[in-house]
């Protein structure tokens, strides 16, 4: 099931090496098949609050996604961003093209119902 890599990154300076590690990224993620879907970009906040960037990497797999982030690589730039860019950083499974969240509602409810 293809997995994301998702970052919410707060607003600070441009940095030199912030410029470096976005030179470098593409290159981490080529072996893992991993691409920007988005990177950055005008957020219109609809409810709360929102300070910041959106980036959202896909990937093949939830083990793909895992395997960049500790890869030798990605962990010799990885401090370019985080001296720089304080943020949040999760992995979430995607669910495919025939999820159905009424599906989804049914399921749990029965479950909630049987615990009753």
């Amino acid at each position: 099931m293809t997995a994301y890599a998702v970052a919410h990154l707060r607003k600070a300076p441009v940095h030199v090496e912030v410029l470096t590690y976005l030179e470098r990224i593409q290159g981490t993620l080529d072996p893992f098949g991993g691409r920007f879907i988005v990177h950055g970009g005008p957020v219109d906040v609809r409810e709360g609050r929102w300070a910041g960037d959106v980036i959202i990497i896909e990937f093949p797999d939830m083990t793909v996604v895992r395997s960049w982030y500790e890869s030798s690589a990605y962990e010799e730039i990885k401090p370019l961003r985080t001296r720089h860019l304080d943020g949040d950083v999760i992995f979430v499974e995607g669910v495919g093209r025939d999820h159905d969240s009424a599906g989804m509602a049914a399921s749990l409810r029965q479950t909630l119902d049987a615990q009753s």
